[in-house]
């Protein structure tokens, strides 16, 4: 049933009784005069309807179809007096509507020859009506093509007002979740600091009670000697886990200097391949990217953490690669991998502190990350599908004045 509703329009009604009239007022009605008049309403039903007159090549012979009826008709009812001679301004206005100004003019000039080939046939074929009905066609095909384009020119201005208005609702929602996100590791980044600075102290306490424990009992008490190796060992890691917290709280300085993207990631590269093997990293550079001032310690830090996330999420045997390009004032630089994917709603917040889909992660990896970038005047984003990898996108500007402003404000 909605196939039907489709297919079938308002406007066929009407062309099907404007039809009907036309051949109802026919002077002759046998099989040779309706048959031109009917076949000029299913092309003209038809026409909107077939996927195939889409091309340029169909079109054409939509309407040169409905210039050769015309002229059947036409011929049938009287030659170059008969009164159904506006039929000629289907094709014409199809034309007009379809094509450009040459176009229009071309099929206007083709159903004009249609009309005055009827010259040939007509003992005293000029009249005063002659010129009047050509005249007509042409002004009628050029009236139509003018407004056609104006309406093209109309529907494309609406169309790039729509793209526009969605481009710009998208950086908006970009916006604000970069706004809530830095409000979300302003707040945690204050918490983070002042749990470092109140746990510092009596982690140190118990580190040197355990090494004193340690040397104080006998050798042969293994147990308590056990004891006292679990509680320095586990003290050193929330040592560790404090300090990254630190990173992670405490305002970036960036000491901008121009340096080599490249070189950059081949050192991140090479730290990432000699703690994990199994899994090719292939390098695809763009060679034409000059140098240009960023922090090299800190971003070496965020390729370090992609690239080893995107090694990890990959299978043995399977690859990884690294690749950049300059894009229009900014660099961009892609970590590709064909791992587990991201679901779409871990793709929400895998750049918040505290998550993470490791058993032994503790989440800040990635919010670093993007703290850094953002402090570069970069971005970073994901795109990723569950079963098929993931590509990690950062984008770098590469004007100073850009950086400068970024280093200038730090969070």
């Amino acid at each position: 049933m909605l196939r039907w509703t489709r297919l079938v329009r308002p406007q066929d009604f009407i062309w099907v009784l404007l039809f009907s009239v036309l051949i109802y007022t026919l002077p002759f009605k046998d099989r040779y005069d309706t048959g031109p008049l009917v076949g000029l309403a299913v092309l003209q039903i038809l026409e909107p309807k077939i996927p195939a007159l889409a091309s340029t090549r169909g079109r054409v012979l939509w309407i040169v179809l409905k210039v050769i009826l015309g002229f059947v008709l036409i011929g049938f009812t009287g030659s170059i007096d008969s009164n159904y001679w506006p039929v000629l301004l289907l094709p014409v206005v199809s034309a007009a509507t379809t094509f450009g100004m040459a176009g229009s003019l071309a099929i206007s000039a083709l159903a004009c020859a249609a009309y005055l080939a009827f010259i040939l046939i007509k003992e005293n074929p000029f009249s005063s009506v002659l010129p009047i009905r050509v005249a007509f066609l042409m002004m009628i095909g050029i009236l139509a093509n003018t407004l056609a384009e104006d309406l093209r020119v109309q529907s494309g201005k609406h169309r790039r007002a729509a793209e526009q208005l969605a481009e710009a609702n998208v950086h908006i929602q970009q916006a604000e979740e970069a706004v809530r996100r830095s409000d979300r590791l302003a707040a945690l980044g204050q918490l983070s600091a002042g749990l470092a600075h109140e746990l510092r102290n009596p982690l140190g306490t118990m580190k040197a009670s355990a090494e004193m424990l340690a040397r104080s009992v006998s050798a042969e008490n293994e147990v308590a000697r056990e004891v006292a190796g679990f509680i320095s060992t586990e003290v050193d890691r929330t040592n560790s886990l404090i300090t990254r917290f630190l990173q992670f709280a405490r305002p970036l300085r960036l000491q901008l200097e121009k340096a080599d993207l490249a070189q950059t990631l081949d050192r991140a590269v090479a730290l990432v391949e000699r703690e994990v093997q199994g899994v090719a990293i292939y390098k695809n550079y763009e060679p034409e990217i000059p140098p240009f001032p960023f922090d090299a310690e800190l971003l070496e830090r965020v390729f370090y953490n992609l690239v080893l996330n995107a090694v990890q999420a990959t299978q043995a045997g399977g690859a990884v690669t690294v690749k950049t390009r300059a894009a229009g004032g900014m660099v961009e630089i892609a970590v590709i991998d064909r791992g587990a994917g991201i679901g779409a709603k871990q793709r929400d917040s895998i750049f918040n502190p505290f998550f993470t889909t490791k058993p032994q992660g503790v989440g800040l990896g990635l919010a670093i990350v993007s703290k850094i970038v953002d402090e570069h005047g970069g971005k970073i984003t994901v795109e990723s599908e569950p079963g098929k990898g993931s590509v990690f996108h950062v984008l770098l500007p590469v004007e100073p004045s850009a950086l400068q402003t970024a280093a200038a404000n730090p969070a």
